[in-house]
């Protein structure tokens, strides 16, 4: 008999009697852990490994259920504890003894609805997170085996549960714009006719805020860089007593903080503490995975890609496994309907006209 453990119900009864889930599950973090370069004090876990923990949807459905109930299951409908386990219903393992519904492990999580495999969810999350540059739906579509259509929802369900961190930081605190869109030399000469101005017309603003301290990173995309857009960010994730750091632009003129100032427009980068580059070496690993990997980042879905880099970013110091855990239990309560994310938002989708 395998040894006790307090997610035992959870477990199928073939894992448990056969190859005893507590060390099989185990014996991929027991591996001799190879350091390598950067961030090399995480323990981290290599595909081989991944495979190994999870070879097929009931070790990853099991590893899951432990995350998300670690105490036993519990109700997403009354929140009780009185659940029955093995329940006969043909999607819904679990049934409540107090309000008498039936749910599963994937009620009231992002992967509600999902007709994907536990085991696809897990390598998914894992690859998501590890790319510091971000996985494109083409390559998920090959490496899981599912249609591109299915990887790019699967994506965009998993970037719903990285949040943009936890404010207001304490600073010292960096803030800086920068803004996403092709190149103009790149455009085709009816795209460039419809351009006017210099700069970054036609391009989207996206703001951040990097908290020296922690070293936390908090961004989104704005449709405007006016006083009134770009202050209230400020005020919104740097504390009233924290020193703030940003260029010379005029929109952050008058902050009602401790603020000091570069002045790019004159090539000027560095003044003592005052500097912009930790959060424009974030802006840096955006623009990888923009050029890299994404090619495109629509108006319409520009904030989520957004919300992913911050997210990853602030998840980098975890070991891996670490940061996969933090993003299945990050899963509940939010969901992702694929009507829901193909909605009109009012910005631009970047999607082609179709030809008469």
């Amino acid at each position: 008999r395998p040894k006790k453990s307090i997610h035992n119900s959870l477990i199928p009864l073939d894992i448990q009697c056969c190859i005893g889930y507590d060390s099989y599950l185990m014996r991929g973090r027991k591996k001799h852990h190879h350091p390598g370069p950067g961030k090399a004090r995480r323990k981290s876990l290599s595909i081989v490994q991944l495979i190994r923990m999870f070879p097929d949807d009931k070790v990853a459905a099991a590893w899951i259920a432990s995350i998300r109930w670690p105490h036993g299951a519990v109700c997403p409908h009354c929140e009780s504890d009185n659940v029955q386990c093995g329940a006969k219903h043909p999607n819904m393992s679990y049934r409540c003894r107090k309000c008498r519904k039936f749910f599963s492990l994937r009620t009231g999580t992002v992967m509600q609805n999902s007709n994907l495999g536990a085991q696809k969810w897990v390598i998914a999350a894992y690859m998501l997170t590890t790319n510091l540059k971000g996985d494109s739906s083409m390559k998920l579509h090959r490496d899981l085996d599912i249609t591109q259509k299915s990887a790019w929802h699967l994506a965009h369900r998993i970037r719903e549960t990285w949040d943009r961190g936890e404010g207001p930081f304490g600073g010292p605190v960096e803030i800086d714009e920068t803004y996403i869109g092709g190149k103009r030399k790149n455009m085709s000469n009816a795209q460039r006719k419809e351009l006017t101005g210099r700069g970054p017309v036609g391009k989207t603003a996206v703001v951040g805020a990097k908290d020296r301290e922690t070293n936390r990173v908090a961004a989104k995309a704005v449709e405007s860089t006016d006083k009134e857009t770009l202050q209230g960010f400020v005020k919104d994730w740097a504390d009233l007593q924290a020193t703030v750091y940003t260029d010379d632009a005029s929109a952050y003129e008058t902050l009602p903080f401790e603020h000091e100032t570069v002045k790019h427009s004159v090539r000027e980068y560095v003044r003592g503490k005052a500097h912009t580059n930790g959060v424009e070496s974030f802006w840096s690993m955006l623009k990888r995975g923009y050029i890299g990997t994404y090619h495109k980042m629509s108006p319409q879905h520009l904030d989520r890609y957004v919300k992913e880099f911050s997210g990853r970013h602030n998840l980098r110091l975890a070991d891996t496994l670490d940061q996969m855990e933090l993003t299945m239990l990050r899963m509940v309560g939010k969901q992702l309907r694929y009507k829901d994310l193909k909605k009109d938002n009012g910005l631009d989708s970047g999607a082609r006209e179709m030809a008469a």
